[in-house]
């Protein structure tokens, strides 16, 4: 048995075979119509990150962050998971805290989409707001005085700083990758945010394929509409992250993410959000300068939770 499991119950640890085993093995999507004038030898894919259970990459880390923690025995006995989110990683806390009676509380930017409130609030997990105007920094800080001030009811997970985050792209992204595209991928690209998948999945494929370019990108602005997303010069930069894993390092804008995702809906059938829209930009930068490759990105979610923007999806 592996860390994926297991789960702990008032009788002791119990083996798992319900919403664990679904996690991962998503599909990789062609991106086919977005630049016709891509030369043939050059070839653009998604790893599909919707089709987890959780709806969302984020269903990685936070599934190996809980079960090693389980196992650790740092969770259990009614303490509580506290963690920072954005929305889809404290979705997944949730959605497996509630398959294992883990009671979560997350502290959230109050900026977050009503969608991801409301699947939050269903889920169970107890919401703290945070300032709007802090973004995803001024959750961090919120969730580490919640820690520091009151050890004995929360385990904080910290997932900007918990090596189980890239681990699990390590040991599930980075080879699906490889498989999927029979390690014919010349070029890898990931957005930053805990910098957890860039880390993982570029570490794996890296160490397979030495000559594979990793290529990450970020918001081109401190203050920006790229939800999940950092600007790593003016933020709080995760304790997983490393710099020179990228050999190349793009910055997107929010207005070229948002139209990106009205293009990938309506010439791709892909109804997707804002962060798998800015990735779709850079991927396509990175192939348009290529005569032949093979490049992946990862679309993080779907555009459900961003439908009560009603300006992201008006026709332009």
């Amino acid at each position: 048995m592996t860390l994926l499991d297991y789960q702990i119950t008032e009788s002791g640890i119990l083996a798992l075979d319900g919403l664990a085993s679904h996690v991962g093995n998503t599909p990789l999507v062609p991106i086919r119509r977005l630049n016709p004038n891509l030369p043939p030898r050059v070839k653009v894919f998604a790893k599909a990150e919707w089709f987890n259970p959780g709806g969302s990459v984020k269903d990685r880390p936070a599934l190996n962050i809980i079960q090693t923690a389980l196992v650790n025995g740092d969770l259990g006995d009614g303490k509580r998971l506290l963690d920072s989110t954005s929305g889809n990683m404290g979705i997944s806390y949730a959605t497996f805290g509630a398959a294992l009676g883990i009671p979560v509380t997350l502290t959230i930017p109050a900026s977050a989409s009503d969608e991801r409130i409301s699947i939050l609030r269903s889920l169970g997990a107890e919401l703290i707001l945070s300032d709007a105007l802090e973004g995803s920094d001024g959750a961090i800080l919120a969730a580490r005085k919640l820690a520091e001030d009151q050890p004995g009811l929360y385990w904080y997970a910290n997932q900007y700083n918990n090596p189980a985050n890239w681990q699990a792209h390590y040991q599930s992204t980075g080879p699906e990758i490889l498989n999927q595209t029979n390690r014919q991928i010349t070029h890898f690209v990931a957005g930053l945010g805990t910098s957890g998948t860039l880390m993982g999945t570029g570490r794996y494929i890296q160490e397979q394929l030495p000559n594979i370019q990793i290529v990450s990108f970020q918001p081109d602005a401190p203050f920006h509409g790229l939800e999940g997303l950092k600007h790593m010069p003016s933020a709080i930069k995760p304790g997983i992250y490393d710099e020179s894993l990228a050999g190349s390092r793009l910055e997107v804008q929010t207005e070229a993410a948002h139209e990106m995702v009205r293009r990938l809906a309506r010439e791709e059938g892909l109804f997707v959000g804002i962060s798998s829209g800015a990735a779709a930009v850079a991927a396509l930068r990175v192939a348009s300068d290529l005569e032949e490759g093979i490049v992946v990105t990862v679309f993080p979610d779907a555009g459900y939770k961003y439908l009560s923007d009603k300006t992201l999806w008006e026709a332009k």
